[in-house]
């Protein structure tokens, strides 16, 4: 059972205000890296295909064009109408399959959420069926009772109860189990699509978020156990071999904290990127403001405030932390962080990181981040946030 907080936590979240406009000077500043990076996407856009990245012998990431046509349509001054953005949808679609799923026969949980996200913002009958058919698709994924296989989950073809690590998860890949990173995007195509949170999906979500969060008051598993972390892991086992024991499994390794007893205990490490993950998919499921999940996350973040590193991994996933950071201070309505401007510190960093060509630096080539067009996609909408306040 999820107590109560003490008052002063619950202030925390309760008495979150709307966003304070971005001043004049900063404002112009990032429509300058905006700008920037958006004609370094352009330059990069395949002119045959209409889409990024686009591979003729296969297979494609249309999640790629997602992220590029999302960071897009968050501006202003960008519509559907766009020449780019019209040619990437059009690209988009074209991976779309009879059964709702959007992608090239490859991690399909991935693309097809990425591209609901981007397909959100546009306002056609075709793309109102693919959003539907695509959330259907999403769906039939999660691990649940009603769960019959997938392409997604090698080795496991049979309904997942509640009690089982996988359940209301979603992944994707040779791993054969769900993960946060995928169920972020789940949740925010969802969210992005317009789902209730009151969907039966949503609220299955719950329960595998509650099993990534690093605190023993919420977390069922025992490798939570008296942990006071209050962030999030990437999975709660990692691979289907070892569902049996249920170790979880942080890219950040181990912490050690002090348990009740006031000895030492080592614990899986929770970390930057999939705090902001779990943080944002709380909101989007509606939480109450003083509920123990959002205020035990909300103080990690606070503790653990940095745009120098990807909390817990450093250099790694740095610019998918950016997104994600800034993707859930805006859904939560946040101004500053630790006593800073968010939206003003991470303009300055992300100035310093970007390339004279519109595209940004590569810091770190683990998950993808090799490629310049994933990262100056993921940078463009970390900036869109600063700007949408």
């Amino acid at each position: 059972m999820i107590h109560s907080v003490g008052f002063s936590l619950v202030l925390i979240i309760a008495t979150i205000a709307a966003a304070s406009p971005v001043d004049a000077e900063h404002r112009s500043r990032a429509r300058t890296v905006a700008d920037k990076a958006m004609d370094y996407l352009r330059s990069q856009q395949d002119p045959t295909s209409g889409g990024w990245r686009h591979n003729p012998d296969g297979p494609n990431f249309p999640a790629i064009t997602g992220l590029v046509v999302t960071g897009m349509l968050l501006d202003d001054r960008i519509d559907q109408r766009d020449e780019s953005v019209d040619a990437g949808v059009k690209y988009i679609l074209s991976f779309a399959k009879d059964d709702g799923g959007i992608h090239d026969h490859f991690l399909q949980s991935y693309n097809t959420s990425i591209c609901l996200s981007a397909l959100s913002a546009v306002h056609l009958p075709e793309v109102s069926s693919a959003i539907g058919s695509g959330q259907g698709f999403l769906r039939a994924l999660q691990y649940d009772e009603a769960f019959a296989g997938s392409v997604e989950s090698p080795g496991l073809n049979e309904p997942v109860p509640i009690d089982h690590p996988y359940y209301g998860g979603i992944g994707y890949g040779k791993h054969g189990r769900p993960d946060l990173s995928n169920l972020g995007f789940f949740m925010q195509a969802m969210h992005d699509t317009g789902v209730s949170s009151e969907d039966e999906s949503m609220k299955k979500a719950l329960k595998f978020l509650e099993r990534v969060q690093m605190l023993d008051e919420v977390n069922d598993m025992s490798y939570a156990d008296e942990s006071t972390q209050g962030g999030f892991i990437y999975a709660t086992v990692p691979d289907i071999e070892s569902v049996d024991g249920r170790a979880g499994q942080s890219m950040a390794g181990m912490v050690d904290e002090i348990g009740e007893d006031g000895n030492q205990i080592t614990r899986l490490r929770a970390y930057g990127s999939m705090s902001y993950v779990g943080f944002k998919s709380l909101l989007f499921a509606d939480l109450a403001p003083d509920d123990a999940r959002l205020v035990a996350v909300r103080r990690w973040i606070e503790k653990n405030y940095s745009l120098d590193e990807n909390p817990g991994v450093g250099q790694q996933g740095l610019y998918y932390y950016y997104c994600t950071l800034a993707r859930a201070l805006h859904a939560a309505g946040e101004d500053t962080i630790a006593g800073v401007d968010w939206r003003a510190d991470l303009l300055e960093r992300l100035e310093t990181l970007q390339n004279e060509d519109g595209s940004f630096m590569v810091m770190n080539d683990r998950w993808m981040e090799s490629d310049p067009v994933l990262i100056t996609s993921y940078a463009l909408i970390a900036i869109q946030h600063i700007l949408n306040d």
